[in-house]
């Protein structure tokens, strides 16, 4: 699974991350007690698998991460459609 960085020094970035349920926050635990990325949304492939998750920088408001995630067009690239994570909206978990 590819984690995408909206915002922030990382703007653009990409990392892999393990296949599965990505983390709410990235990184996972910095443990310094600065503001982390938070995960937006999640790309769902065939199948329902996560195949990609948008982390927005801490400052950076819900509706301009949605605008750049259009913009650089996730869904065509990787094939799947964002959805927001259950952590954040109380839907049932992906599995």
């Amino acid at each position: 699974m590819h984690a995408l960085f909206v915002g922030g020094v990382i703007d653009n970035k990409e990392v892999d991350l393990e296949d599965g349920r990505p983390p709410i926050h990235y990184p996972p635990n910095s443990g310094g007690g600065h503001p982390r990325y938070r995960l937006h949304f999640v790309g769902e492939g065939d199948g329902g698998r996560a195949v990609f998750a948008v982390y927005g920088a801490p400052d950076l408001a819900d509706d301009e991460v949605e605008r750049v995630i259009e913009e650089r067009a996730y869904a065509r690239r990787f094939d799947a459609t964002p959805k927001r994570p259950p952590a954040i909206t109380g839907a049932p978990a992906l599995s």
